[in-house]
């Protein structure tokens, strides 16, 4: 029946707001589990204060580590994590080249230190969130407008 709403463009726009919102519901598991981890002491390393600010407004808690703060070398962070002796650490660097192969100096710097690294977060939220943003500092307003049009 033509005018009542049933038609395919209504399909779509219900298929696209499920969507957004199997989304928004994801992306709030994925830092519910990882203030769960950061809560249970293990630290989380991330490029610098503005990126630590937004773990904090998205509830993430804990000791955090940044690696681009103060002119620090990635080799002069991993060595500052080593001396706090974590047996690991999350990575949560960012999503864009230089994320990436921050995060790969980064691994090589602290398994060499026999410091385990967990990059699963980082990973999942780079297949989820990788298109649309490119640094973690992002987050919270990425998450805020998933919430504003699922609502």
């Amino acid at each position: 029946m033509l005018g009542d709403g049933t038609g395919s463009k209504g399909n779509k726009v219900e298929s696209l707001s499920t969507k957004l919102k199997e989304k928004q519901e994801r992306l709030e598991q994925i830092l519910a589990d990882l203030a769960a981890e950061a809560a249970k002491g293990n630290p989380v390393v991330v490029e610098g204060k503005k990126d630590e600010a937004a773990l904090s407004e998205l509830g993430v808690t804990g000791l955090t580590f940044t690696v681009k703060t103060g002119g620090k070398s990635f080799l002069d962070a991993a060595s500052e994590i080593e001396s706090r002796n974590p047996a690991a650490v999350i990575l949560l660097l960012d999503f864009d080249w230089r994320g990436r192969q921050g995060m790969a100096k980064m691994r090589q710097n602290l398994e060499r230190a026999r410091i385990k690294t967990d990059t699963r977060f980082w990973r999942d939220l780079k297949a989820m969130v990788g298109h649309d943003i490119q640094s973690v500092e992002s987050l919270p307003a990425y998450l805020e407008t998933l919430r504003q049009k699922t609502e």
